[in-house]
């Protein structure tokens, strides 16, 4: 992989990553299209994903530091939402251990991915009737546990992480701020979990890797922070399904180039 092809890998990442279109659905179209070999491509997906781990710290590092300084003065609100993230986890963390093997050959794949974009774009589409009704300001436990099985869907390529997420807490009545803050924190969770289990990967990575790696990194934390200020606005419009024209374009578009070409 060379520096700019890291680079605009980076930052289709950092972009796509918390608008509902599936970062990694895009990072699958763009390597296919560039021609970049699969090998290395999970290190330099789970690189970035880390560095968007890092946007979404930063964007909302009051909340973080509330939650942390709740735990500690023994605060239950704090207590029960951190517990509810570390349950919405649960599902993504099982699947990532019992298909470890299984991940880089299933993250890399085109045809996954473009059935990802389809079913992602279904997915957004429920929005129109179930964002109105959604009011609650956080979600219960069962709501908690039913996001993650959303989030642990998302591992596919193609399948969008925030989109999911935010549509099925939607469906269970939370409300659009709330059900994209508590998708995004519990994303840092399962982030780190990944990061965790591909580190051994970086000892074996060649220094051509490790620096392309670095500069993916960069641009998509720059990238990231900018996306999550684009999701906001997004979010205030109410207008989550109408991505899923564009999904449905990209799935439907690299699905023809991959039966054509």
């Amino acid at each position: 992989m060379s520096s700019l092809e890291a680079l605009f890998l980076g930052l289709v990442q950092g972009l796509t990553e918390f608008l509902p279109v599936s970062s990694s659905g895009h990072l699958v179209v763009f390597g296919t299209l560039l021609g970049l070999e699969a090998d290395g491509s999970l290190l330099f997906e789970v690189g970035v994903h880390v560095a968007t781990l890092l946007a979404i710290a930063i964007f909302y590092r009051a909340k973080i530091a509330e939650l942390v300084h709740g735990v500690f003065a023994v605060d239950r609100a704090s207590f029960e939402y951190v517990g509810k993230l570390v349950v919405a986890t649960l599902p993504a963390v099982a699947v990532a251990l019992v298909a470890n093997g299984m991940l880089d050959r299933i993250l890399s794949s085109p045809e996954v991915a473009s059935i990802g974009l389809l079913l992602t774009a279904m997915i957004l589409w429920t929005t129109r009737s179930t964002l109105p009704r959604a009011t609650s300001t956080v979600p219960g436990w069962g709501a908690a546990l039913l996001i993650g099985f959303a989030q642990a869907l998302a591992i596919l390529p193609g399948v969008s992480r925030s989109g999911s997420t935010v549509a099925v807490a939607l469906a269970l009545g939370v409300a659009p701020a709330a059900a994209a803050e508590f998708s995004f924190l519990m994303g840092i969770i399962a982030i780190s979990s990944a990061a965790v289990l591909m580190l051994p990967d970086l000892g074996q990575a060649s220094p051509e890797a490790i620096s392309a790696l670095t500069l993916g990194c960069a641009t998509a934390l720059a990238s990231g922070i900018l996306a999550i200020w684009l999701f906001v606005v997004v979010l205030r419009r109410q207008t989550f399904y109408q991505f899923a024209y564009y999904t449905f374009a990209v799935g439907t578009a690299f699905g023809l180039y991959l039966l054509l070409g």
